[in-house]
Protein backbone atom coordinates (compact mmCIF):
# COMPACT_ATOMS: atom_id res chain seq x y z
CA UNK A 1 0.00 0.00 0.00
CA UNK A 2 2.33 2.60 0.89
CA UNK A 3 5.07 1.59 -2.03
CA UNK A 4 1.63 2.52 -3.93
CA UNK A 5 1.37 5.72 -2.47
CA UNK A 6 4.95 6.59 -3.01
CA UNK A 7 4.59 5.94 -6.49
CA UNK A 8 1.64 7.81 -7.41
CA UNK A 9 3.53 10.51 -5.38
CA UNK A 10 6.00 11.10 -7.56
CA UNK A 11 3.82 10.03 -10.61
CA UNK A 12 1.89 13.55 -9.49
CA UNK A 13 5.32 15.23 -8.95
CA UNK A 14 6.89 14.36 -12.32
CA UNK A 15 3.43 15.52 -13.77
CA UNK A 16 3.41 18.71 -11.75
CA UNK A 17 6.76 19.35 -13.21
CA UNK A 18 6.40 18.71 -16.49
CA UNK A 19 3.34 20.46 -16.61
CA UNK A 20 5.46 23.74 -14.85
CA UNK A 21 8.04 23.28 -17.64
CA UNK A 22 5.29 23.56 -20.55
CA UNK A 23 4.08 26.50 -18.97
CA UNK A 24 7.07 27.71 -18.85
CA UNK A 25 7.90 26.82 -22.54
CA UNK A 26 4.99 28.24 -23.77
CA UNK A 27 5.20 31.71 -21.21
CA UNK A 28 4.39 34.76 -23.59
CA UNK A 29 4.05 38.46 -23.19
CA UNK A 30 1.55 39.72 -25.47
CA UNK A 31 1.77 42.87 -26.42
CA UNK A 32 -1.01 44.70 -29.05
CA UNK A 33 -0.57 46.92 -31.49
CA UNK A 34 -3.55 48.91 -33.97
CA UNK A 35 -1.93 50.36 -37.12
CA UNK A 36 -3.39 51.00 -40.51
CA UNK A 37 -1.79 47.99 -41.65
CA UNK A 38 -3.91 48.74 -45.42
CA UNK A 39 -5.01 52.19 -46.75
CA UNK A 40 -2.87 55.62 -46.88
CA UNK A 41 -0.33 55.20 -44.20
CA UNK A 42 0.56 51.12 -44.73
CA UNK A 43 4.21 51.56 -46.14
CA UNK A 44 5.08 53.89 -42.92
CA UNK A 45 3.28 50.94 -40.81
CA UNK A 46 5.08 48.24 -42.47
CA UNK A 47 8.33 49.32 -42.04
CA UNK A 48 8.06 50.69 -38.14
CA UNK A 49 6.39 46.79 -37.49
CA UNK A 50 9.33 45.06 -38.94
CA UNK A 51 11.46 46.88 -37.11
CA UNK A 52 9.51 46.51 -33.96
CA UNK A 53 9.67 42.70 -34.84
CA UNK A 54 13.44 42.62 -35.64
CA UNK A 55 14.11 43.80 -31.81
CA UNK A 56 11.84 40.80 -30.30
CA UNK A 57 12.91 38.37 -32.55
CA UNK A 58 16.17 39.09 -30.81
CA UNK A 59 14.84 39.10 -27.42
CA UNK A 60 13.10 35.48 -27.93
CA UNK A 61 16.06 34.19 -29.81
CA UNK A 62 18.21 35.01 -26.40
CA UNK A 63 15.32 33.18 -24.28
CA UNK A 64 12.80 35.99 -23.69
CA UNK A 65 12.26 38.48 -21.48
CA UNK A 66 12.85 36.71 -17.74
CA UNK A 67 12.21 33.70 -19.83
CA UNK A 68 9.03 34.65 -21.25
CA UNK A 69 8.73 35.03 -24.92
CA UNK A 70 7.00 38.20 -26.80
CA UNK A 71 4.30 37.74 -29.28
CA UNK A 72 2.91 41.41 -31.35
CA UNK A 73 -0.82 41.03 -32.00
CA UNK A 74 -1.22 43.19 -34.76
CA UNK A 75 -4.78 44.14 -35.71
CA UNK A 76 -5.42 46.34 -38.86
CA UNK A 77 -7.41 49.58 -38.50
CA UNK A 78 -7.05 51.29 -42.12
CA UNK A 79 -6.23 54.53 -40.67
CA UNK A 80 -9.85 54.65 -39.21
CA UNK A 81 -9.90 55.90 -35.58
CA UNK A 82 -13.85 54.28 -34.94
CA UNK A 83 -11.74 51.24 -35.98
CA UNK A 84 -8.79 51.77 -34.16
CA UNK A 85 -10.98 51.78 -30.69
CA UNK A 86 -12.89 48.70 -31.84
CA UNK A 87 -9.58 46.97 -32.24
CA UNK A 88 -7.86 48.27 -29.17
CA UNK A 89 -10.92 47.01 -26.96
CA UNK A 90 -10.45 43.96 -28.31
CA UNK A 91 -6.60 43.65 -27.43
CA UNK A 92 -7.09 44.62 -24.50
CA UNK A 93 -9.95 42.08 -24.13
CA UNK A 94 -7.57 39.52 -24.93
CA UNK A 95 -5.14 40.27 -22.05
CA UNK A 96 -2.68 42.34 -24.05
CA UNK A 97 0.66 43.78 -21.44
CA UNK A 98 0.36 47.32 -23.24
CA UNK A 99 -0.86 48.83 -26.75
CA UNK A 100 1.94 49.72 -28.76
CA UNK A 101 3.24 51.31 -31.97
CA UNK A 102 -0.29 52.29 -32.97
CA UNK A 103 -0.05 55.07 -36.02
CA UNK A 104 -1.82 58.38 -36.77
CA UNK A 105 -2.96 61.50 -33.78
CA UNK A 106 -6.88 61.42 -34.22
CA UNK A 107 -6.84 57.51 -33.75
CA UNK A 108 -4.09 58.03 -30.79
CA UNK A 109 -6.58 60.28 -29.10
CA UNK A 110 -9.30 58.05 -29.92
CA UNK A 111 -7.82 55.80 -28.14
CA UNK A 112 -6.36 57.37 -25.20
CA UNK A 113 -9.82 57.04 -23.23
CA UNK A 114 -9.16 53.26 -23.16
CA UNK A 115 -6.04 53.54 -21.23
CA UNK A 116 -7.35 55.36 -18.69
CA UNK A 117 -10.10 53.10 -18.30
CA UNK A 118 -8.55 49.95 -18.65
CA UNK A 119 -4.91 50.86 -16.73
CA UNK A 120 -2.83 50.03 -19.52
CA UNK A 121 -0.29 51.72 -20.92
CA UNK A 122 0.35 52.82 -24.54
CA UNK A 123 4.42 52.44 -25.36
CA UNK A 124 5.48 54.61 -28.53
CA UNK A 125 2.58 55.19 -30.60
CA UNK A 126 4.08 56.54 -34.11
CA UNK A 127 2.94 60.34 -34.23
CA UNK A 128 4.78 63.80 -32.55
CA UNK A 129 1.53 65.53 -31.67
CA UNK A 130 1.69 68.14 -28.54
CA UNK A 131 -1.75 66.70 -26.99
CA UNK A 132 0.17 63.57 -26.45
CA UNK A 133 3.70 65.03 -24.53
CA UNK A 134 1.28 68.35 -22.59
CA UNK A 135 -0.41 67.50 -20.36
CA UNK A 136 0.93 63.93 -19.49
CA UNK A 137 -0.91 61.34 -19.90
CA UNK A 138 0.19 58.44 -16.95
CA UNK A 139 -0.65 55.77 -19.23
CA UNK A 140 1.05 56.94 -22.46
CA UNK A 141 4.57 56.99 -23.33
CA UNK A 142 6.20 58.71 -26.29
CA UNK A 143 9.67 57.31 -27.85
CA UNK A 144 9.64 60.27 -30.46
CA UNK A 145 9.83 64.06 -30.80
CA UNK A 146 6.74 66.02 -31.44
CA UNK A 147 5.92 67.24 -35.12
CA UNK A 148 5.72 70.99 -33.74
CA UNK A 149 9.55 70.68 -33.12
CA UNK A 150 9.84 69.04 -36.64
CA UNK A 151 8.03 71.83 -38.75
CA UNK A 152 10.09 74.94 -36.45
CA UNK A 153 13.49 73.10 -37.45
CA UNK A 154 12.15 72.68 -41.21
CA UNK A 155 11.17 76.35 -41.15
CA UNK A 156 14.56 77.31 -39.39
CA UNK A 157 16.54 74.98 -42.12
CA UNK A 158 14.81 77.23 -45.12
CA UNK A 159 15.15 80.12 -43.68
CA UNK A 160 19.04 79.39 -43.64
CA UNK A 161 19.62 78.09 -46.62
CA UNK A 162 18.12 81.56 -48.19
CA UNK A 163 14.59 80.40 -49.09
CA UNK A 164 12.36 83.52 -48.55
CA UNK A 165 8.71 82.56 -49.99
CA UNK A 166 7.34 79.62 -47.93
CA UNK A 167 4.02 78.05 -48.08
CA UNK A 168 2.48 75.67 -46.13
CA UNK A 169 -0.58 73.05 -46.97
CA UNK A 170 -1.87 70.42 -44.07
CA UNK A 171 -4.25 67.88 -43.54
CA UNK A 172 -7.14 69.73 -41.89
CA UNK A 173 -7.43 67.38 -38.62
CA UNK A 174 -6.16 67.33 -34.75
CA UNK A 175 -2.71 66.41 -36.72
CA UNK A 176 -2.25 68.91 -38.92
CA UNK A 177 -3.35 71.99 -36.72
CA UNK A 178 -1.05 70.78 -34.13
CA UNK A 179 2.37 70.82 -36.60
CA UNK A 180 1.75 73.96 -38.13
CA UNK A 181 1.70 75.85 -34.60
CA UNK A 182 5.04 74.59 -34.78
CA UNK A 183 5.50 75.71 -38.70
CA UNK A 184 4.36 79.36 -37.56
CA UNK A 185 6.62 79.34 -34.38
CA UNK A 186 9.52 78.44 -36.94
CA UNK A 187 8.67 81.34 -39.13
CA UNK A 188 8.03 83.81 -36.33
CA UNK A 189 11.66 83.12 -35.08
CA UNK A 190 13.08 84.17 -38.48
CA UNK A 191 10.28 87.04 -39.09
CA UNK A 192 8.26 85.24 -41.69
CA UNK A 193 4.98 84.68 -42.51
CA UNK A 194 3.46 82.10 -44.93
CA UNK A 195 3.04 83.09 -48.19
CA UNK A 196 0.47 80.52 -48.45
CA UNK A 197 -1.66 78.68 -46.28
CA UNK A 198 -4.00 75.69 -47.46
CA UNK A 199 -6.10 72.83 -45.89
CA UNK A 200 -6.98 69.80 -47.72
CA UNK A 201 -9.86 67.05 -46.30
CA UNK A 202 -8.33 64.00 -44.74
CA UNK A 203 -10.79 61.70 -45.61
CA UNK A 204 -11.02 62.53 -49.55
CA UNK A 205 -7.97 64.89 -50.16
CA UNK A 206 -8.40 67.12 -53.42
CA UNK A 207 -5.68 69.29 -54.37
CA UNK A 208 -7.15 70.81 -57.60
CA UNK A 209 -9.10 73.82 -55.78
CA UNK A 210 -6.18 74.59 -53.87
CA UNK A 211 -2.96 74.08 -56.20
CA UNK A 212 -4.24 77.87 -58.23
CA UNK A 213 -4.06 79.69 -55.17
CA UNK A 214 -0.80 77.83 -53.57
CA UNK A 215 1.05 78.74 -56.93
CA UNK A 216 -0.35 82.05 -57.76
CA UNK A 217 2.21 82.86 -54.46
CA UNK A 218 4.72 81.32 -56.46
CA UNK A 219 6.68 80.34 -53.14
CA UNK A 220 10.10 78.84 -53.07
CA UNK A 221 9.39 75.98 -50.68
CA UNK A 222 6.21 74.22 -49.89
CA UNK A 223 5.91 72.35 -46.34
CA UNK A 224 3.16 69.40 -46.46
CA UNK A 225 2.20 68.58 -42.88
CA UNK A 226 -0.16 65.09 -43.89
CA UNK A 227 0.39 61.32 -44.30
CA UNK A 228 1.44 58.51 -46.84
CA UNK A 229 -0.35 58.83 -50.15
CA UNK A 230 -2.41 62.31 -49.70
CA UNK A 231 1.11 64.29 -49.22
CA UNK A 232 2.33 61.83 -52.13
CA UNK A 233 -0.57 63.18 -54.07
CA UNK A 234 -0.19 66.90 -53.47
CA UNK A 235 3.61 66.83 -54.30
CA UNK A 236 3.09 65.49 -57.67
CA UNK A 237 0.53 68.05 -58.04
CA UNK A 238 2.78 70.58 -57.52
CA UNK A 239 5.87 69.36 -59.77
CA UNK A 240 2.49 68.88 -62.84
CA UNK A 241 1.24 72.44 -62.31
CA UNK A 242 4.99 72.94 -63.22
CA UNK A 243 6.35 74.23 -59.96
CA UNK A 244 10.02 73.69 -58.60
CA UNK A 245 9.01 74.63 -55.24
CA UNK A 246 11.55 72.61 -52.68
CA UNK A 247 9.33 70.09 -51.18
CA UNK A 248 9.12 69.41 -47.42
CA UNK A 249 6.77 67.05 -45.05
CA UNK A 250 7.44 65.52 -41.80
CA UNK A 251 8.94 61.93 -40.19
CA UNK A 252 6.03 60.71 -40.18
CA UNK A 253 6.55 59.97 -43.83
CA UNK A 254 10.00 58.88 -43.61
CA UNK A 255 9.42 55.30 -44.92
CA UNK A 256 11.23 53.67 -48.37
CA UNK A 257 7.50 52.98 -48.84
CA UNK A 258 6.76 57.00 -49.32
CA UNK A 259 10.22 57.24 -51.75
CA UNK A 260 8.63 54.72 -54.12
CA UNK A 261 5.47 56.25 -54.20
CA UNK A 262 6.69 59.70 -54.90
CA UNK A 263 8.94 57.71 -58.26
CA UNK A 264 10.26 60.16 -60.21
CA UNK A 265 9.68 63.26 -57.96
CA UNK A 266 11.37 62.19 -55.17
CA UNK A 267 14.79 63.32 -55.84
CA UNK A 268 15.61 66.39 -53.69
CA UNK A 269 12.04 66.07 -51.35
CA UNK A 270 13.14 67.31 -47.35
CA UNK A 271 12.13 64.85 -44.75
CA UNK A 272 12.30 65.63 -41.20
CA UNK A 273 14.01 62.97 -38.96
CA UNK A 274 13.33 61.72 -35.62
CA UNK A 275 16.21 59.13 -35.04
CA UNK A 276 19.50 59.21 -35.50
CA UNK A 277 20.54 58.35 -39.49
CA UNK A 278 20.20 54.80 -40.63
CA UNK A 279 23.67 54.53 -42.02
CA UNK A 280 25.48 55.74 -38.40
CA UNK A 281 27.05 53.07 -37.75
CA UNK A 282 29.07 55.08 -34.89
CA UNK A 283 25.54 54.68 -32.74
CA UNK A 284 25.73 51.19 -31.49
CA UNK A 285 21.59 50.97 -31.46
CA UNK A 286 22.26 51.91 -35.30
CA UNK A 287 24.77 49.00 -36.08
CA UNK A 288 23.04 46.75 -34.05
CA UNK A 289 19.55 47.24 -36.02
CA UNK A 290 21.23 47.12 -39.29
CA UNK A 291 23.10 43.66 -38.84
CA UNK A 292 19.59 42.59 -37.75
CA UNK A 293 17.85 43.88 -40.89
CA UNK A 294 20.43 42.77 -43.40
CA UNK A 295 20.30 39.48 -41.64
CA UNK A 296 16.74 39.46 -42.41
CA UNK A 297 17.05 40.64 -45.92
CA UNK A 298 15.31 44.28 -44.86
CA UNK A 299 16.28 47.71 -46.15
CA UNK A 300 17.16 49.96 -42.44
CA UNK A 301 15.17 53.43 -43.32
CA UNK A 302 14.15 55.52 -40.59
CA UNK A 303 10.97 53.92 -39.99
CA UNK A 304 12.09 50.96 -39.46
CA UNK A 305 14.48 52.48 -36.51
CA UNK A 306 11.85 54.00 -35.07
CA UNK A 307 9.93 50.14 -34.72
CA UNK A 308 12.84 49.24 -33.77
CA UNK A 309 14.03 52.05 -30.93
CA UNK A 310 10.53 51.55 -29.76
CA UNK A 311 10.61 47.67 -29.53
CA UNK A 312 13.87 48.66 -27.46
CA UNK A 313 12.18 50.85 -24.84
CA UNK A 314 8.87 48.58 -24.72
CA UNK A 315 11.60 46.10 -23.80
CA UNK A 316 13.13 47.58 -21.45
CA UNK A 317 10.40 48.40 -19.59
CA UNK A 318 9.26 44.79 -19.00
CA UNK A 319 12.65 43.93 -17.96
CA UNK A 320 12.10 46.34 -14.87
CA UNK A 321 8.39 45.34 -14.39
CA UNK A 322 9.07 41.86 -12.46
CA UNK A 323 9.20 38.57 -13.35
CA UNK A 324 5.32 38.51 -14.54
CA UNK A 325 5.08 42.46 -15.55
CA UNK A 326 1.05 43.40 -15.42
CA UNK A 327 -0.01 46.75 -16.78
CA UNK A 328 0.51 48.81 -13.79
CA UNK A 329 4.25 47.33 -13.33
CA UNK A 330 5.03 48.24 -16.48
CA UNK A 331 3.85 51.35 -16.15
CA UNK A 332 5.10 52.51 -13.47
CA UNK A 333 8.90 50.63 -14.86
CA UNK A 334 8.75 52.83 -17.11
CA UNK A 335 7.96 56.02 -15.34
CA UNK A 336 10.80 55.34 -12.62
CA UNK A 337 13.25 54.48 -15.95
CA UNK A 338 15.19 57.93 -15.63
CA UNK A 339 17.88 58.20 -18.40
CA UNK A 340 18.45 54.86 -20.24
CA UNK A 341 20.76 54.69 -22.69
CA UNK A 342 19.27 52.61 -26.04
CA UNK A 343 22.88 52.60 -27.63
CA UNK A 344 24.36 56.14 -28.01
CA UNK A 345 20.66 57.81 -27.94
CA UNK A 346 19.33 58.21 -24.58
CA UNK A 347 15.51 57.63 -23.76
CA UNK A 348 13.93 59.08 -20.51
CA UNK A 349 11.03 58.90 -18.40
CA UNK A 350 9.52 60.95 -14.66
CA UNK A 351 6.19 61.60 -13.73
CA UNK A 352 6.52 64.89 -14.94
CA UNK A 353 7.61 64.06 -18.49
CA UNK A 354 6.51 61.03 -20.59
CA UNK A 355 8.09 62.60 -23.78
CA UNK A 356 11.05 60.19 -24.38
CA UNK A 357 13.06 61.11 -26.90
CA UNK A 358 13.97 64.94 -27.94
CA UNK A 359 16.15 64.19 -31.24
CA UNK A 360 15.21 66.37 -34.87
CA UNK A 361 17.55 65.99 -37.78
CA UNK A 362 16.83 66.48 -41.60
CA UNK A 363 17.42 64.35 -44.63
CA UNK A 364 16.93 64.75 -48.13
CA UNK A 365 16.36 62.24 -50.80
CA UNK A 366 18.94 61.71 -53.35
CA UNK A 367 19.28 60.20 -56.81
CA UNK A 368 19.44 56.78 -55.86
CA UNK A 369 16.41 57.15 -53.74
CA UNK A 370 18.13 57.04 -50.61
CA UNK A 371 17.55 59.60 -47.34
CA UNK A 372 20.56 61.42 -46.98
CA UNK A 373 21.85 63.95 -44.14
Amino acid sequence: MHHFRRLASRLLATAATTAGLMAGAHAQITIGQTAGHTGTVAASVKEATQGAKLYFDIVNAGGGVNGQKLTLVSLDDKFDAKLAVTNAKALIDQGVVALFLNRGTPLTQAIMPLLTEHKIPLVAPSTGAMVLHKPVHPWLFNVRATYQREAERSIEHLSLIGVERIAIVQVDDSFGEDAVQGAMAGLAKVNKAAVAHEKYDRAKPDFAPLLPRLLAKEPQAVLFIGSGTAVVQGMKAVRAAGSSAQLVTLSNNASAGFIKDLGDIAYGVIVSQVFPYERSIAKPVIKEALEAAQKAGLELTPTTVEGYVSAKVLVEGLKRAGKQPTRQSLRDALEGMGRYDLGGIEVGYSAKDHSGLDYVDLAIIDRTGKFRR
